[in-house]
């Protein structure tokens, strides 16, 4: 059995009436869900308010839950949304946060081979690519940071980002493209002259 089949049983025990079965679905999402506020909220005291508020609403609107997409996309959306109201309350809009961090290459098989490469010039030059990313990432417009987000960080499929979303999935396609273009832009020049210095 799936992932999307277990929610459901606990979704529909939940409608039941069993509390316990939510706490079960809380149990199994609530670190993704702290994971994706934590990108758009700084404050770790208040990404976990937010989280729970956002599972107090999905608690409060499971009993319409349909079932026609997967528990944790729906709660995603619900998440977003919270997230929204939290800076729309703070009046102003929510920033994007990626983190760029080279140690974790070495948790895999070949950390040795990738420090040995670890020259300060390297390391540098990561760096900036990570404030180059962060910086166009902010400079983008709402839907498409979103979209780039779910999709790149939060590693959503297309359809779940639509679900999320609320939108065709030819939309996400378009949105996520042109996220992409707009990052490879602002890299480019940074790439050029990484290339240019090689000997």
């Amino acid at each position: 059995m799936g992932d999307r089949e277990t929610d459901q049983i606990l979704v529909e025990r939940v409608q039941r009436g069993d509390k316990q079965a939510f706490g079960l679905l809380v149990a199994k999402y609530q670190r993704k869900l702290v994971r994706l506020l934590s990108r758009v909220i700084s404050d770790p005291a208040e990404v976990e308010d937010v989280a729970q508020e956002a599972f107090i609403k999905a608690y409060r609107a499971l009993p319409g839950f349909r079932g026609e997409s997967a528990f944790y996309t729906w709660l995603y959306r619900i998440g977003i949304n919270a997230a929204k109201n939290y800076w729309a309350a703070k009046g102003r809009r929510a920033p994007t946060i990626t983190e760029f961090d080279s140690e974790e290459a070495e948790g895999f098989d070949e950390g040795g081979q990738l420090r040995d490469n670890n020259t300060p010039e390297r390391i540098l030059m990561s760096k900036q690519i990570g404030a180059t990313v962060n910086s166009a990432m902010d400079e983008l417009p709402e839907d498409l940071r979103n979209a780039i987000v779910l999709r790149e960080i939060d590693g959503l499929s297309y359809e779940e980002i639509a679900q999320v979303m609320d939108c065709p999935i030819g939309t996400v396609r378009s949105r996520i493209f042109r996220a992409r273009e707009a990052i490879a832009e602002k890299l480019k020049p940074l790439l050029d002259n990484a290339q240019d210095k090689r000997w």
